[in-house]
């Protein structure tokens, strides 16, 4: 702990100063506007939302990127009433909006298909669903991580090659409604406005990429195409940047799944998980601006080489997560407290709900959960789809560790409330 707060002091001092590189300021600019208190969390139906799709918009006009369809840059849809976590979070027929920017391609022969980097801009307001700080409702939660800083990565994008001219069309989405199943992102994906989804080539993910830390960048879906290893790995050798870590399939809480579905090659940025994911303390502040600007430009990168690669990706397709009846969502109710500190093998718990399954369970704060069921837990991604693949009332043995001995306990999951 003292390490990582010596980390953070340091991080802070240097972007106090007037000296950081104009790329680092650009995107610091940009994640203070969208996680300062005056958004509102950038929930569902908020004005803090509303503004921050004005903003993304006019950095996309600013850059040279023109609007999709019509002559605007929003494509506006309404939650649907019975999306599985609008039926928890009362959000059902709130109006909200992607903000979706083209650049078109300039050769005849490729301009037709489409390389889509997309970004969430929402959050989750005031707390309430999908806030993992249970005495937080009420409280602005202002996703300076989550995902202020894919988004900002993605205005930085936008500037960058706003004056190339890429062999294919670029799509840049800011997706709302993000925190509410991807819905943002599925909408896109069922309404293109720009071509039919089969023409997009790759799509590249920016979630949570604010919090670089060892130089680790995470590369998720690196499966999805045969081609995509050697690609990033060629290109991470001539910036000499990251220690990158590509793996994985298309599947996954976050937008790129929505794409995946539909058999497109996927990726996924990611700097990994920490202590204020879905908190009310996931501030600008603890920004690691310059880490940002670096990750946007290596993106920046990867798109522009994917929209000038002359041959096909050779998609991989594999199985979605087994899912319970009734949809995705955030799965049955345990009531853990999770710490999203690194905890190698495993998620560790902070605490738990009182009156909890995980309490009646006997979990406990300084748990570490290895295993739900058959399914072996690494990291809070494992958890959630263990979680999304049981219902309310089903018995489960939890494996975790506690201390230097291996303990499972048997919990019966709840249901969750709006």
């Amino acid at each position: 702990m003292l390490a990582t707060g010596l980390m953070l002091c340091a991080v802070l001092a240097a972007q106090s100063d007037e000296s950081l590189p104009p790329a680092a300021a650009r995107v610091l600019t940009d994640v203070r506007y969208l996680a300062a208190d005056e958004r509102d969390g950038r929930g569902a139906g908020t004005n803090g939302l509303e503004a921050a799709s004005r903003y993304i918009a006019a950095e996309f006009r600013r850059a040279g990127w023109k609007p999709a369809a019509g002559g605007s840059f929003f494509q506006p849809f309404t939650i649907p009433a019975d999306a599985p976590a609008a039926l928890r979070s009362r959000l059902g027929g709130a109006e909200v909006k992607n903000v979706v920017a083209v650049l078109p391609g300039r050769d005849r022969s490729l301009r037709g298909q489409l390389v889509v980097v997309g970004a969430h801009y929402d959050h989750l307001g005031r707390g309430g669903f999908g806030a993992l700080d249970p005495d937080s409702t009420g409280r602005v939660h202002n996703g300076a991580d989550d995902n202020a800083s894919g988004t900002a990565a993605l205005l930085e994008i936008a500037r960058r090659l706003g004056r190339q001219r890429p062999a294919r069309t670029l799509v840049l989405i800011a997706f709302s409604a993000e925190e509410l199943g991807a819905l943002g992102s599925a909408y896109f994906v069922k309404h293109p406005l720009v071509a039919a989804v089969d023409s997009v080539y790759a799509m590249i993910n920016l979630d949570m990429v604010g919090r670089l830390r060892h130089e680790r960048l995470l590369a998720l879906g690196a499966a999805t195409a045969q081609e995509f290893p050697s690609l990033l790995d060629s290109l991470n050798a001539a910036a000499g940047h990251f220690d990158l870590r590509a793996s994985g399939d298309g599947w996954g809480p976050s937008d790129h799944a929505s794409f995946f579905a539909a058999k497109r090659p996927v990726l996924h940025f990611f700097t990994d998980l920490h202590e204020d994911y879905h908190r009310s303390t996931d501030d600008w502040e603890k920004i690691n601006a310059e880490g940002l600007a670096r990750v946007a430009g290596f993106v920046s990168d990867l798109a522009l080489a994917l929209a000038d690669r002359p041959g096909p990706l050779t998609f991989v397709d594999a199985p979605p997560p087994v899912a319970a009846p009734g949809g995705p969502g955030y799965g049955a109710y345990l009531g853990t407290i999770p710490d999203m500190s690194e905890s190698p093998g495993g998620v560790r718990l902070t605490g738990v709900r009182a009156g909890s399954p995980a309490e009646r369970a006997g979990l406990q704060a300084g748990d570490v959960i290895t295993a739900i069921g058959a399914k072996i837990v690494a990291n809070l991604y494992d958890m959630t789809d263990a979680l999304r693949s049981h219902q309310p009332g089903d018995t489960v043995t939890i494996t975790v560790r506690r201390g230097a001995t291996e303990v499972r306990v048997t919990a019966v999951l709840g249901k969750r409330s709006s």
